[in-house]
């Protein structure tokens, strides 16, 4: 008698909330991989980072077959979905799709790829896609990439302590060149902070929009995104700079008091 092989359990989450339209595409995707779970936050929760709710219970509520809403970050929505909600452990987890890119020092504000950092925090493969690019959003363009992507690390795996970023241009699917393995850019953003006055007359400031500044490079993210290619980055939960910790071995900040 042959025994037929489970299919992968795999967690779709994100942090534009659950009624994004992107993670509707995504679980669509998945589940041409594998037994597709949802649980994500109830609202947008974009640029919440890695951040995690200890001041305040948190709901978990079933809104439909395998969909499950969580008033909470995108890190707390992995946590709860791998150790209380899912029937056993995934074999991946997959954030997205996200509304717009996260290139260069975004990965350190999204709470895209924070998701998929706390589910590599918990030993399970994890990848965050999002859509770079501005709106309409074309969410069927990343789904190809997406399926090929989850298929892989199914296969393979990833290496201990790391997760694929994958950044796909908002243009015509027959635009895409192909996929390219990059590094990770930096991009930062002038004149991020708006001042507004309220009806009242009082200051407020603002943060968003801003002008984005590169670094340009051929291996680089933010490159290979603006020259169409899907862009897919590893990217390591050790931030040690190991180039630097053996310089300050050296210096007298090592040798102690005297």
């Amino acid at each position: 008698m042959t025994r037929q092989k489970k299919r992968p359990l795999i967690l779709v989450t994100n942090d534009d909330g659950i009624h994004s339209p992107g993670i509707a595409a995504l679980f669509q995707a998945m589940q041409e991989v594998g037994d597709a779970w949802i649980v994500a936050p109830d609202r947008e929760r974009s640029a919440v980072s890695h951040a995690l709710t200890l001041h305040r219970p948190l709901k978990a509520e079933q809104l439909g077959d395998q969909m499950f809403s969580v008033n909470g970050t995108p890190t707390d929505c992995v946590a709860l979905a791998i150790q209380k909600i899912l029937p056993r452990k995934p074999d991946l987890v997959a954030s997205g799709i996200n509304k717009g890119a996260n290139l260069g020092d975004d990965v350190t504000y999204s709470g895209t790829v924070s998701a998929a950092i706390e589910g590599t925090i918990l030993s399970v493969p994890s990848f965050a896609v999002s859509l770079a690019g501005d709106r309409p959003f074309r969410f069927d363009v990343a789904i190809p990439s997406a399926v090929a992507i989850a298929r892989y690390i199914l296969d393979t795996s990833l290496p201990y302590d790391t997760l694929l970023n994958v950044n796909v241009p908002n243009i015509a699917a027959d635009a895409i060149k192909g996929m390219k393995m990059t590094k990770q850019g930096k991009r930062i953003y002038d004149n991020a902070i708006q001042e507004v006055l309220s009806p009242w007359g009082d200051k407020h400031y603002w943060i968003g929009g801003g002008k984005p500044y590169w670094e340009h490079g051929e291996d680089m993210d933010i490159q290979a995104v603006l020259d169409g290619y899907v862009s897919v980055t590893p990217i390591h939960l050790d931030f040690t700079n190991y180039e630097a910790l053996a310089m300050l071995k050296k210096s007298p900040l090592s040798k102690g008091r005297k």
